[in-house]
């Protein structure tokens, strides 16, 4: 009868639990005396639970969750390098429920799996949600914030491209190539040139990124101009991409890919319409090309690039030579363990005078992060003609992209797209409408620009705020977090 009772009362306090904390229910668990009791507590609690989704998730905290025979579970993640014992979770007596409470940003989203007596690596049994890997599938971690990336999805009601299968031979490498080349609807019945997007762990951007419903879907939606894509991929990866073939992987791309596609395909022949992308050590061999050769790819796109071999070579080159005529959009995760060098890197691109957009997320060195930013890096190298001139009918084409980083403490950067000289203003907006800061109030050229914002200058308090674009024809607002 007590155990009813305590299911009973239980029960009863379930609609409390979307508003209270985890620790609510640790205290009835702790309170109760007996391991059948303690067990009950769990049942109810977990019964309700999974109707909300686990890890149990209340404001910024996530509240991992495991139930079974161990003596011991940890979870390795993003945010811990994967290490199998960096963050062991906590185990209540006379039971086999094991539980880790850690605070993330908002928006956050990572991957993490179970170690189970240290050598065991499980998914998560309680979460259904899962997301594909270089290494296999890991659970994902989606904080209530996070918006998960429409553009990644089959739909049956829009045109598709076509994907066409080739193998090349490389003199350079001395070895064949397996290439899959993406042409866009209605590529058969015109007669146009189209850009090119070459990417490299081009397997991976079609299995693991979804690229071709990406594209897919931006073109249906006019967020990006028609174009052709090219997935490369490579035999040796890490030889090829940062190591000892790199230079005859380069001199394959460029005197033996390149020439093969424009060869082959209606591509528009010039480096402002030709873009490289790749992801880690992809990116390390993406900077080098685009570098060394800027006369063939004039725009480079980087996922989380891995710049560390040959004492940063790549790095180096970009930082310490010639500037070159290459715009850069690079994204990556503040969970990784090159977000430092990544923000340098930033920094003294935009010093040194190249145009650089950069965008950091609280994720991690994953295929979640790169695929749900594929759109990003397309949208701001090709923006889509057509939508320009439906959308504002001759006046001036605006974009006001997503602050960052997002959520920010000490400061954030905002960056905006014009399709022709107009003065604008940026003010800051708490949540109840009030204006807190004039952030820039100036005319500006066509192009892409980036301002910062440093909060030392104001006394704000933690929570939402948003950021707005004003012109004489246009408004447009992006939504932030300050945590101080």
């Amino acid at each position: 009868m007590k155990i009813l009772s305590i299911i009973f009362t239980f029960l009863l306090s379930v609609q409390t639990y979307a508003q209270s904390n985890f620790q609510n229910f640790l205290q009835r668990l702790n309170s109760a005396t007996t391991s059948t009791e303690k067990n009950a507590v769990i049942d109810s609690f977990l019964t309700f639970a999974r109707t909300q989704g686990i890890p149990f998730i209340e404001n910024n905290t996530a509240n991992f969750i495991y139930r079974g025979n161990a003596t011991g579970v940890n979870i390795a993640s993003d945010f811990n390098g994967w290490s199998p014992t960096a963050h062991p979770m906590i185990k209540i007596d006379s039971t086999n429920f094991f539980y880790l409470s850690k605070s993330f940003e908002i928006n956050a989203r990572l991957d993490y799996k179970f170690v189970i007596n240290g050598s065991n690596w499980i998914l998560d049994p309680e979460n259904p949600n899962q997301i594909s890997g270089g290494f296999g599938p890991n659970s994902e971690l989606a904080m209530p914030a996070y918006v998960q990336p429409w553009e990644i999805k089959y739909k049956s009601n829009i045109k598709h491209g076509k994907v066409i299968q080739k193998n090349i031979f490389s003199n350079n490498l001395n070895a064949t190539y397996q290439i899959q080349i993406y042409l866009p609807p209605d590529y058969d019945s015109n007669s146009t040139g189209y850009p090119t997007v070459y990417f490299q762990d081009g397997a991976e951007y079609i299995s693991l990124a979804s690229a071709v419903n990406i594209l897919d879907n931006l073109l249906d939606s006019n967020k990006i101009e028609p174009l052709i894509g090219v997935f490369v991929k490579p035999n040796n990866r890490n030889e090829e991409y940062a190591f000892s073939k790199r230079n005859q992987y380069r001199l394959f791309f460029v005197n033996e890919l390149v020439p093969y596609i424009d060869s082959t395909y209606r591509t528009i022949k010039s480096a402002s319409k030709r873009l490289i992308i790749g992801d880690s050590y992809g990116g390390n061999i993406s900077a080098l090309i685009s570098y060394n050769h800027a006369e063939i790819f004039g725009n480079c796109g980087l996922h989380s690039a891995a710049f560390q071999p040959n004492n940063y070579e790549a790095y180096n080159l970009i930082l310490q030579g010639q500037k070159k005529e290459i715009k850069f959009v690079s994204i990556w995760g503040s969970y990784e363990s090159l977000f430092t060098n990544m923000r340098d890197f930033r920094d003294s691109c935009i010093k040194k005078g190249y145009e650089f957009i950069a965008l950091e997320f609280p994720e991690g060195h994953s295929w979640g992060l790169w695929r749900a930013t594929i759109d990003i890096i397309l949208e701001n190298i090709f923006p889509s003609q057509n939508t320009h001139n439906k959308e504002i009918e001759g006046k001036n084409y605006f974009k006001l992209f997503q602050n960052y980083p997002n959520p920010f403490n000490s400061s954030t950067n905002l960056s905006f797209i014009l399709s022709k000289p107009t003065s604008i203003k940026i003010k800051l907006i708490n949540i109840l409408g009030q204006e807190i800061a004039t952030l820039t109030d100036q005319r500006y050229e066509e192009g892409i620009h980036t301002i910062s914002f440093d909060t030392n200058n104001y006394n704000l308090s933690s929570g939402i705020l948003f950021f707005k674009l004003e012109s004489k024809d246009h408004r447009e607002v992006q939504k932030g977090i300050y945590l101080k």
